[in-house]
């Protein structure tokens, strides 16, 4: 019974967090306040009330318009919403101890966080990065620290450290390389090899899902996604790393069974 409370304020908490995120991803680098002024229409500029602030719930109740001007409400909100609660419940089970919770809990907010930024923008910031290097690096120290974990940070962001250096930044931004390297504090050099894995399959099977779309399927008149197109990166990297972490997939495990 207990387990299950547990659960589920885990999961609201996540929830409430995910609301958080969503209004820092479209404050922050703008000069607002993070912490002060209220919510408002991005439309229409009507300050939000209580109840229209309710994650999840007040999207549903206006069908994702707004209250007072009806313009479309982005579907990002509601989305993220639901992704903080799914991650807080997936940590509370992959975890055992309150501060093992506490530190994953926002290692996994901060991920979240920066790829929300990095689809909007199409950059990580760099404090963000540093951030979670740091988080990443006390993940290594309480989980026993060995010179194979320190090593696996480097290992696995060298290559596309070398990718964004032999392309002056061009292929493949210097962020991912940095979140790569927390990845791999985090998640260890086999399993993070898995991740990366999963990362550049999943971003070269979308990449080429767009392309074959803007050919076939695009409205007449849209520029469509082409081979020139930037693509973040980042995304694909934190679905990789969460497959391996909250699923537990074993990709060499897997290739071997069909091999």
């Amino acid at each position: 019974m207990y387990d299950s409370i547990f659960a589920l304020a885990a999961t609201l908490f996540g929830v409430i967090i995910g609301s958080f995120l969503n209004a820092l991803s479209f404050r922050f680098n703008t000069g607002k306040s993070i912490v002060h002024g209220r919510s408002a229409c991005m439309r229409c500029g009507h300050t939000l009330t209580a109840l229209d602030l309710i994650p999840v719930f007040s999207y549903a109740m206006l069908r994702g318009r707004c209250r007072y001007c009806h313009t479309h409400i982005s579907s990002q909100y509601p989305l993220v919403e639901v992704l903080g609660g799914a991650l807080s419940l997936g940590v509370y089970l992959n975890t055992y101890t309150p501060l093992m919770f506490a530190l994953w809990f926002f290692v996994w907010t901060l991920i979240l966080f920066i790829c929300i930024y990095d689809l909007k923008h199409t950059v990580i910031p760099m404090s963000c990065s540093l951030l979670l290097m740091v988080l990443s690096l006390c993940v290594v120290v309480f989980s026993g620290p060995t010179v194979i974990a320190f090593l696996a940070g480097p290992a696995l962001a060298a290559p596309l450290l070398l990718i964004s250096l032999l392309s002056e930044g061009t292929w493949m931004g210097w962020g991912d390389g940095l979140f790569e390297l927390s990845l791999g504090w985090l998640l260890g050099i086999v399993s993070g090899i898995g991740a990366l894995m999963l990362a550049v399959w999943s971003g070269a099977l979308i990449g080429l899902g767009l392309i074959v779309f803007a050919q076939y399927v695009k409205p007449k008149g849209s520029r469509g996604f082409t081979m020139k197109s930037e693509l973040p990166f980042a995304p694909f990297l934190a679905l990789g790393a969460a497959a391996v972490y909250f699923l537990h997939v074993d990709l060499f495990s897997t290739l071997h069974v069909i091999w």
